[in-house]
């Protein structure tokens, strides 16, 4: 019976993984608020694995916010990493981001550096750095660095997308390719890396890359609406991504090489088109 902690586990991928998981035999599953103090007097020895997903997703330019985003995506990891390690857990699991690389790297491969251009990034990769010093040959460390996450009652970039997509038959024609990633397809990835004592950096990605024309024109076919592509903008989002940050969010290109996101066991639940009607009914 793996035992598995899930700490920040009242988010969408804690609740998404927990379901997943009771779907299998051979696991037991326990959440552990981390919002104040009391964490600290939990043991840990119970556990085998510690899955820690607390942290602050959204990305603020408020430079009031920076020591917050510090103190809980990167102390609070260390924190909760070290006492795992020094109570026996045999191995912990910290859910980064792609995000640590910034928004001038349009293709990640492992020769690519991290170059976080704001404290949300910095925060993250930070925390990463102080974990992994952690690592050991009893407490494996693995580090999950994911694209655009998605799914049923996602939050972030692809619900602002959906509710744009089912409002507009008419959408400009700026083909991109970006790398995203179903939540099923995530949840069965940790699954496995937790099965196989996994150590190190991973970057599961869906097995198909697509561009926003494609979500929008596979979201809109789910809900039975044609979707009209209008030419001749694309010459004025070409001018303007590299000065838009919406612009560059919705068509710029964010590629994770494939070879980078390889696993020895097949953990894409999902293809996209079956991915999208998930989420979408």
């Amino acid at each position: 019976m793996k035992k598995i902690l899930v700490t920040g586990s009242n988010g969408f991928i804690g609740n998404s993984f927990e379901k997943w998981i009771k779907s299998y035999k051979g696991y037991q599953l326990t959440k552990l608020s981390v919002r104040d103090n009391s964490w600290t007097s939990v043991d840990f020895s119970h556990y085998d694995v510690v899955l820690h997903l607390a942290g602050i997703a959204h990305v603020s330019t408020d430079p009031q916010m920076a020591e917050r985003y510090y103190q809980v995506n990167r102390d609070l990891t260390i924190q909760i990493a070290s006492k795992s390690k020094t109570e026996g857990v045999k191995q912990f699991i910290f859910m980064s981001s792609i995000i640590v690389y910034g928004n001038e790297n349009s293709e990640i491969s492992w020769e690519t550096t991290p170059n976080p251009e704001n404290f949300y990034g910095r925060s993250k990769l930070e925390a990463e750095e102080g974990i992994t010093k952690l690592s050991s040959e009893e407490f494996s460390v693995a580090v999950i660095r994911p694209p655009m996450i998605y799914g049923k009652s996602s939050k972030g970039n692809y619900p602002r997308l959906s509710k744009l997509a089912k409002k507009m038959p008419f959408f400009p024609y700026y083909p991109n390719k970006r790398s995203i990633l179903h939540i099923d397809n995530l949840c069965e990835f940790i699954r496995l890396i937790i099965d196989n004592h996994e150590a190190g950096i991973f970057f599961p990605q869906n097995k198909e890359l697509v561009g926003t024309i494609d979500i929008v024109k596979k979201i809109r076919e789910v809900h039975n609406k044609k979707t009209f592509l209008v030419k001749g903008v694309g010459f004025v989002i070409s001018r303007m991504i590299n000065h838009n940050g919406t612009l560059k969010k919705v068509f710029g290109d964010l590629i994770i090489d494939e070879n980078v996101s390889e696993y020895k066991f097949n953990y894409h639940v999902h293809n996209f088109e079956n991915s999208i009607r998930e989420t979408e009914k």
